[in-house]
């Protein structure tokens, strides 16, 4: 399967639609700000659960410190996941992780197309 084309699509388009109008991204978990391109797209369950890898809440843009090197900084990715979705989005998020998801082939293409044709929107706005 192509999941790693399908990666690297949703984590451009997850920096790009949360970047500012200069092309900056803020880190979901502490006060970075850096071009879209230097960050990287933090999930904050893990992306080896299929259900929340390719979820726009359980990823966003992160700063490559505290993604790579502070296991994601967990619990401030945990906070400000709450402040801006409200307080249950970790409840959901948990529920989410435990449900079985496969994707076919299908599927992948498809998703590789569509965030393929997000991203040339974001890039003319």
């Amino acid at each position: 399967m192509k999941l790693d084309k399908l990666d690297r699509a949703f984590s451009e388009y997850i920096r790009r639609k949360n970047a500012d109008q200069n092309g900056r991204c803020k880190c979901i978990s502490c006060p970075t700000i850096k071009p879209w391109k230097e960050m990287d797209a933090g999930h904050f369950i893990n992306r080896k659960h299929l259900a929340l890898r390719y979820n726009e809440i359980n990823v966003q843009p992160q700063c490559r410190s505290c993604n790579r090197f502070d296991e994601g900084n967990l619990p401030a990715f945990g906070l400000a996941l709450q402040q801006k979705y409200g307080e249950d989005i970790i409840k959901k998020l948990l529920a989410t992780k435990v449900q079985t998801a496969k994707l076919s082939q299908w599927e992948v293409d498809e998703m590789i197309r569509y965030y393929k044709q997000e991203i040339k929107s974001l890039k003319t706005c």
